[in-house]
C-alpha cells in the first residue's frame, strides 16, 4: 500500500448518506491496509506459515470485519464496542510488523511505510469512535428508528394454529 492508494481509497466515492459499511472511509482505508498485511503474510518464510502469517491474516480480517459488524448494529454503544475491537486488531498488526522487523523478515523501510499506513487507519478509527460517541450523546443510544409498533386492535385469532381443528 502506498500513499497514492491510501489517498485514493480514503477519498469518498460519493457524498451524502452512508448506507453500507463499504461507504465508510474508515472501512475503505482499513480494507486497503488489510490487503497490504495479507501481502506481508504471503512473503513470510515457510516456518511462519502457521504462526505469524496466520496471526496476521486473522487480525487483518478482524480489523475490517469488526467495522462491518459494528455498522450492522442498531445501537451506538454496540458500534463503538466493535470499532474498539477493530482498533485492538490494528494494534496487533502493528506489533506483528515489529516482529517482522525484529526477525528481519522485511526491510525496515517497508515496515516504516506499513506502520505509517497503520497509524492512518488508527486516526480514522479514533475519529469514527469520537463521532459515534458524539452521536450517542446527542441522540440517545439507538442508531436507527425502532420497528413500528404493532397495531393492537387487529384481530389475529384467525391465524391461530389451534383454531384449525
Amino acid at each position: 500500500m502506498n500513499r497514492e492508494s491510501l489517498h485514493r481509497e480514503s477519498t469518498p466515492k460519493h457524498t451524502g448518506h452512508v448506507s453500507t459499511f463499504e461507504d465508510l472511509e474508515v472501512y475503505r482505508v482499513a480494507r486497503e491496509f488489510r490487503r497490504a498485511m495479507y501481502g506481508v503474510a504471503k512473503r513470510l518464510p515457510e516456518i511462519e506459515k502457521f504462526g505469524l502469517a496466520n496471526q496476521i491474516r486473522r487480525a487483518a480480517v478482524s480489523l475490517t470485519s469488526n467495522i462491518a459488524e459494528g455498522h450492522g448494529r442498531y445501537h451506538y454503544l454496540d458500534q463503538i464496542r466493535f470499532t474498539l475491537h477493530s482498533r485492538g486488531s490494528l494494534e496487533e498488526l502493528l506489533d506483528d510488523l515489529n516482529v517482522c522487523e525484529d526477525e528481519q523478515y522485511l526491510l525496515g523501510q517497508k515496515i516504516g511505510s506499513l506502520k505509517e499506513d497503520g497509524w492512518r487507519v488508527r486516526q480514522l478509527l479514533d475519529g469514527y469512535i469520537r463521532y459515534l460517541r458524539q452521536q450517542s450523546a446527542d441522540s440517545g443510544s439507538v442508531v436507527r428508528e425502532d420497528s413500528p409498533a404493532y397495531d393492537e386492535d387487529i384481530d389475529d385469532s384467525r391465524f391461530s394454529i389451534y383454531d384449525s381443528q
